[in-house]
């Protein structure tokens, strides 16, 4: 396979001599055998060109520019698409070549490889198949099942503790309420007997003051009888006279 370069010698464009001098160069750093097709000294490079540049890849004009890259007879891309390749390590895949072994796009292929075809799954099937295969004493399978009924042990133990541990703070809870809600009461209590106190020695102040007013009113009653006695003991001796 042969990668072909369309180029223009004679471009009095400077972007174009660029890209063209930038493909140029990172082919031949990369050792890749490739031919250069000049289109500005031979016309029927051009038309060549031009006519199997696809369609849809062919600018709004309808006249590729160059550089452009086939491999034999496919289309392989522009500039732009040459550029996006060796920004994405993947140039080796853009010009349809396989990648060298240790290169980096090689590396990424065998990533890519071993994720669609499961590489790493059969080995460590593999793997697995042959543990199976070893026999295993029966002491030390037995020594296996000891330690787990150990450890199954423990975990209960540890659930059973910390069971424990939430009934524990449960009750202490409980029992803070209930001293909070003995706390409560008390000082209502004393409230409550406070306030019969207070009646019972209001109620005692009124009846001293019902008591002191009948007093006063009985003594009233008794100095007007003895008023209406003297004046009628002294109206008797006018007469009298």
């Amino acid at each position: 396979m042969v990668i072909k370069v369309f180029l223009a010698s004679s471009s009095g464009s400077t972007a174009i001599k660029k890209k063209q001098q930038d493909v140029v160069g990172f082919l031949e750093a990369l050792k890749v055998d490739y031919t250069q097709l000049d289109i500005a000294c031979n016309e029927d490079n051009r038309m060549w060109m031009r006519q199997n540049v696809p369609e849809d890849r062919k600018p709004t004009n309808g006249i590729p520019l160059p550089p452009q890259i086939f491999n034999e007879e496919s289309y392989c891309g522009d500039y732009d698409t040459f550029f996006d390749a060796k920004e994405d390590n993947s140039v080796y895949s853009f010009l349809g070549l396989p990648p060298p072994p240790g290169s980096k796009e090689a590396e990424k292929a065998d990533k890519a490889d071993i994720v669609e075809n499961g590489t790493h799954a059969e080995e460590t099937n593999t793997v697995g198949n042959l543990d199976d295969l070893i026999e295993v004493p029966v002491e030390e399978r037995n020594g296996n099942t000891h330690r787990e009924e150990e450890k199954l042990q423990q975990v209960a133990d540890e659930e059973e503790e910390a069971q424990d541990g939430e009934e524990e703070e449960i009750t202490e809870e409980e029992t803070a309420d209930k001293e909070e809600t003995a706390e409560d009461e008390t000082p209502m209590e004393e409230e409550e007997a406070v306030e019969e106190a207070d009646e019972a020695h209001a109620e005692e102040e009124e009846g001293q003051e019902e008591e002191e007013l009948r007093q006063l009113e009985e003594e009233e009653e008794a100095e007007v009888q003895e008023d209406e006695e003297e004046d009628l003991e002294e109206t008797q001796e006018e007469e009298a006279e």
